[in-house]
């Protein structure tokens, strides 16, 4: 019978283990009025080609809130994820980010697999951000010189192609873009829903389009493209 006990409660725990929660995200952490927001499983290319592929993916606060803390959750620890931010100080919240951040990663382990990262943003109401001291000579003050336009479209589970495109204001050009295939699953997709999906991407005179396939591999898995376009104008 305490052998019969002993296994059961070794299969009990192991059991608990395995449905544990992930760690929690710190993205709000010391910040005393906080709203998190969690993105999507965003899909790291995980080529072994020298220079690292990258993903580019936007995540913003609701409106009325600027970033004041970030996190991720990585499906492997070889991915590398850092965010873009403005230069300022003192460096923090509205000074050194926006609404939104704009996550970069890449994957730097040895073996090619189906990499994933979650990002995560700690969202704080609205403050000014201190004001910049004038230099006698002629110069410019750092700044965001371009603007980023993001829109999403759903991959279709079976058959059939979908396209999206994103450009930039009559009065803007387009300096760069990029897509990102992201997932809205609990836990970060399966090599077998990566394969299904396929994005082409082309960038014109001031547009960048997608051409999203799916398959049935995809059926009842949300995944979305987003695509992004970074206009600037005559400033």
């Amino acid at each position: 019978m305490r052998r019969v006990l002993l296994v059961l409660s070794a299969t009990v725990a192991a059991a608990a283990a395995l449905a544990a929660p992930a760690v929690a995200t710190s993205e709000c952490d010391g910040l005393l009025v906080c709203v998190p927001v969690a993105g999507p499983w965003v899909v790291v290319p995980s080529g072994l080609t020298v220079p690292r592929a990258r993903v580019d993916f936007q995540l913003a606060c609701p409106r009325g809130h600027v970033v004041a803390g970030l996190d991720a959750e990585l499906s492997h620890r070889g991915i590398d994820v850092s965010f873009s931010a403005l230069l300022g100080s003192p460096v923090g919240p509205g000074v050194s980010t926006e609404r939104s951040a704009l996550f970069s990663a890449s994957y730097a382990g040895g073996t090619k697999q189906a990499t994933s990262f979650r990002p995560h943003i700690g969202c704080v109401p609205t403050a000014g951000g201190g004001a910049r001291i004038p230099v006698a000579h002629t110069a410019f003050p750092p700044g965001p010189p371009s603007a980023r336009r993001v829109t999403a479209v759903r991959v279709p589970a079976v058959g059939g192609v979908v396209r999206a495109r994103r450009a930039c204001a009559r009065d803007e050009r387009l300096v760069s873009g990029w897509h990102a295939l992201t997932f809205r699953t609990e836990e970060p997709p399966t090599a077998r829903h990566v394969a299904a999906a396929t994005v082409t991407r082309t960038v014109t005179a001031n547009a960048v389009t997608v051409v999203v396939r799916g398959g049935p591999a995809l059926r009842g898995v949300r995944a979305l493209v987003q695509v992004g376009a970074v206009c600037a104008g005559d400033r």
